[in-house]
């Protein structure tokens, strides 16, 4: 059992509890002081007080009362004093029964004892000194959550900075990939000279520039012949080892390096999308990510979205701008600017421009000047539905699961849908499909892969057969990319501070995902 006490002079609230039918406690928050032989003996009493035979939410002694609900086989106990208002008790008692199943999914004495501290902090929110606080549920959610706005800020800046880290990576690694071409065609003699070497070098370095090819491994070979004299021939041999442990730190580091012989596989879509080719001197860059829970049963335990506009100036003279943005959303989007920006101006004009209309934006550097953050429960603002039905057969599981494109504006790529499956039973059989599968046997993961998801193919469903319980085929967890804007926020015009003239400008926009998954 977990107890806490906390001294406190006059209270009404002595102690709150949840126990099995027996009266063994299993958590208990005390708010008097209070020895743990006492509270137990409390509670142990608590049971022989009951009448079966009348529908009481009380009971009473000589000198406290007992006011519980029933939870399945445990019971949520109130003891007070009897001079406590019972109205008020009951109301207390209704709010601590719904703030259990928020941290237990099943009401079972291992999972509240796995959760014992999360209840804690919580029963401390809705009491303080023997009296109930003025909170509901979701205050309670968000008071021990305690998230923090610097703290997002914080990882947002250190996700920027690790993706530099690794773009710089890959640009090693061709280099070092080029490299080793280079001195293997050397290598091989005039065989290869004229004109073919020529045609052969740009179709190499057309392959380096659009993906990132591991290098292939040296093939074994018979017993090594002793030569007279230095080769060079291990020199290469060197460089290429170089470029595989490089190659390997990058896999190691969670990067996806694709191999030329087998091509780029659907489960490995990258979670983000390319650069553009082109941009201009004025470049923006509006990205969102979203975050997903939802119940196996329906309901949508929490979405987030995270938007934010960067703004990337190269030429000094187009540093003194302003930005036109349209706002379409109809969700209730939250907006906020940089402490730099005009906040009057934004919030009269939707105009993205600097408190000082005489300085200039940082040259060649990102700079974040809006963000936005969407948080719901609202069941219509899903953009992609899953229902994944498993149902028990003779052999094992029958799972049914479908999609469906809620969102018809949004264009949904690399979409892979990961259901993880029972190990050591074989590979699943697959019945009806639409799109392309893929068992991985080591990783105990059926994904299914849809290279796009829209208004022409907004539904679609996946039904396989394989040994196990319905509980096996949980958590359910997608993936994908999409270069429209989920909450509708664009920049439509940029112009000068000084005459209103306009500027080239260049946009790229993506969604993607940082978490989606039904539980």
């Amino acid at each position: 059992m977990q107890s806490v006490n906390a001294s406190c002079r006059l209270c009404n609230l002595i102690s709150s509890a949840v126990c099995t039918k027996a009266g063994k406690a299993l958590v208990s928050r005390q708010f008097v002081e209070m020895t743990r032989t006492r509270v137990e003996g409390l509670l142990a009493a608590f049971p022989k007080l009951m009448n079966t035979g009348k529908q009481h939410t009380f009971v009473e002694t000589e000198s406290v009362r007992y006011v519980y609900q029933p939870l399945e086989k445990l019971y949520m106990v109130l003891v007070t004093t009897k001079n406590s208002n019972i109205l008020e008790d009951l109301e207390t008692l209704r709010l601590f029964s719904r703030v259990i199943p928020e941290y237990c999914r099943v009401l079972e004495e291992s999972e509240i004892s796995e959760h014992c501290f999360d209840l804690i902090f919580a029963f401390d929110e809705i009491v303080a000194l023997g009296y109930r606080e003025n909170v509901n549920l979701a205050q309670i959610r968000t008071f021990t959550e305690m998230d923090s706005h610097e703290e997002k800020v914080f990882r947002a800046v250190r996700e920027t900075q690790e993706r530099e880290a690794k773009a710089e990576m890959r640009r090693k690694a061709k280099e070092l990939q080029q490299i080793r071409r280079d001195g293997e065609r050397g290598k091989k003699g005039p065989g290869f000279g004229g004109f073919g070497s020529s045609g052969m070098s740009s179709s190499n370095t057309a392959i380096i520039t659009d993906t990132l090819i591991e290098a292939e491994k040296p093939k074994p070979t018979p017993a090594p012949v002793r030569s007279s004299g230095p080769s060079k021939a291990l020199k290469l041999l060197g460089k290429g080892k170089e470029v595989d442990d490089f190659v390997d730190k990058l896999k190691s580091e969670g990067e996806n390096i694709i191999l030329p012989s087998t091509g780029k596989r659907p489960s490995e879509a990258s979670k983000s999308l390319p650069p553009p080719t082109h941009t201009e001197s004025v470049h923006m860059r509006v990205e969102e990510k979203i975050t997903l829970t939802c119940g196996r049963d329906g309901g949508l335990q929490n979405m987030e979205v995270l938007g934010m506009i960067t703004l990337r100036v190269s030429d000094e003279k187009n540093g003194r701008i302003r930005l036109k943005v349209s706002n379409n959303d109809k969700r209730g989007v939250q907006l906020q600017t940089h402490p730099n920006v005009d906040k009057k101006l934004f919030t009269a004009e939707s105009v993205i421009g600097l408190k000082n209309p005489d300085k200039s934006f940082p040259l060649k550097s990102d700079v974040g000047v809006l963000k936005w953050r969407l948080q719901t429960t609202d069941e219509s603002f899903i953009p992609l539905t899953i229902n994944c039905w498993p149902s028990e057969s003779g052999t094992g599981c029958d799972v049914n699961i479908e999609y469906e494109l809620q969102d018809e504006c949004l264009e949904l790529n690399d979409v892979v849908i990961s259901i993880p499956v029972p190990s050591g039973v074989g590979a699943p059989v697959i019945g009806d499909l639409d799109g392309e599968y893929r068992h991985d046997s080591r990783r105990n993961v059926l994904e299914w892969c849809l290279p796009v998801i829209d208004v022409k193919n907004k539904t679609g469903s996946l039904e396989f057969s394989i040994p196990g319980q319905p509980n096996d085929f949980f958590p359910v967890n997608v993936s994908f990319v999409s270069k429209g804007s989920y909450c509708d926020i664009q920049v439509t015009k940029v112009y000068q501070v000084d005459g209103d003239s306009p500027v080239r400008f260049s946009t790229e926009t993506s969604f993607v995902v940082d978490k989606y998954e039904i539980l």
